[in-house]
């Protein structure tokens, strides 16, 4: 099977697998509460957001790369009578007005993304001036030990993830972009020591001045 093959038909189902659990959907009730109006989604995925979305959102547009995973979201899309229309592939290019959104949302997307900060650059132009950007993804951990690991298994993670590295600083790139973070809370999930490189997690806010 090709690398290409690989990306594009295998990873898509994996991830939808993997982060669809009970524990993965709590956090993601967590991080969407608080979203509101017209809402920019960078890394639409299969569409596991979707039940969690407030009553305050009244539309979502969704940036997603991958037909398939677009394609397994059909039936969480059919759900629901919110608005959700796929607007492009790259987050780091959006074809969209600037201030034409209330909020973001990026949920296990700035790992793979190639330039995850011009893509966090590019949803602050989006976004409206005062606007929230909510986030939720694994990183680099706090513990050099850790850290270690992460370096070793990332050309790993990155050939057989789709390109997801384990060592980006989430809350470090957010700010880089020019957001201003407001909240911001970071822990591993539970689950043996061995796990630790990949379920270090962050979830926060953060606001456009």
């Amino acid at each position: 099977m090709s690398l290409r093959v690989w990306d594009e038909r295998v990873v898509p189902r994996l991830t939808d697998l993997s982060l669809r659990g009970h524990e993965v959907g709590e956090m993601r009730e967590v991080a969407c509460a608080g979203l509101t109006g017209r809402v920019l989604e960078i890394g639409f995925g299969s569409g596991l957001n979707v039940r969690w979305y407030p009553p305050g959102v009244t539309s979502v547009t969704a940036i997603e790369p991958s037909d398939l995973g677009w394609e397994i979201s059909r039936r969480r899309r059919a759900r629901t009578t919110l608005p959700i229309d796929r607007a492009g592939l790259d987050g780091q290019r959006l074809d969209l007005p600037d201030d034409s959104h209330d909020s973001a949302l990026v949920t296990f997307s700035l790992c793979t993304i190639p330039d995850p900060v011009l893509a966090l650059r590019e949803a602050r132009r989006v976004v409206r001036h005062g606007g929230r950007l909510h986030v939720l993804e694994h990183g680099l951990a706090p513990d050099e030990g850790v850290r270690r690991w992460q370096r070793r298994m990332e050309p790993l993670q990155r050939a057989v993830a789709g390109g997801c590295h384990l060592t980006r600083d989430v809350p470090a790139m957010v700010s880089e972009a020019g957001w201003q973070v407001t909240e911001l809370q970071q822990e591993y999930l539970p689950g043996p020591a061995v796990s630790r490189p990949w379920v270090f997690g962050t979830r926060l806010v953060a606001v456009r001045d």
